[in-house]
């Protein structure tokens, strides 16, 4: 058992250090995620927001741009579902104290 255990140790520290020699080097402008433009030529998803964020939304910050006015709805409903699973836990949490 702790032959296979090292093996699948050793094969997933091989697989670690193939993707990483094969990332690109860090600040370089050429790598895909810095490319506004993909190679079938229309735009990246993500461009038009990191253009067009400030004057849409006249917020200084990006991520706030993306989240609060963008994706609001989303964000929206992402925050009632937490809410609605920590007072599920919070309920099923108190009713295992009242039993006797």
């Amino acid at each position: 058992m702790k032959t296979l255990q090292y093996f699948l140790l050793l094969a997933f520290l091989g697989i670690l250090v193939g993707t990483v020699i094969h990332l690109p080097p860090r600040g370089d402008i050429d790598s895909p995620v810095h490319q506004t433009v993909n190679p079938a030529g229309t735009l990246v998803a993500g461009t038009y927001y990191i253009q067009h964020a400030y004057k849409d939304t006249k917020t200084p910050n990006m991520v706030v741009a993306v989240l609060a006015d963008y994706r609001a709805y989303d964000t929206l409903g992402e925050v009632v579902i937490v809410f609605v699973g920590g007072i599920a836990c919070f309920f099923i949490l108190n009713l295992r104290r009242r039993k006797p």
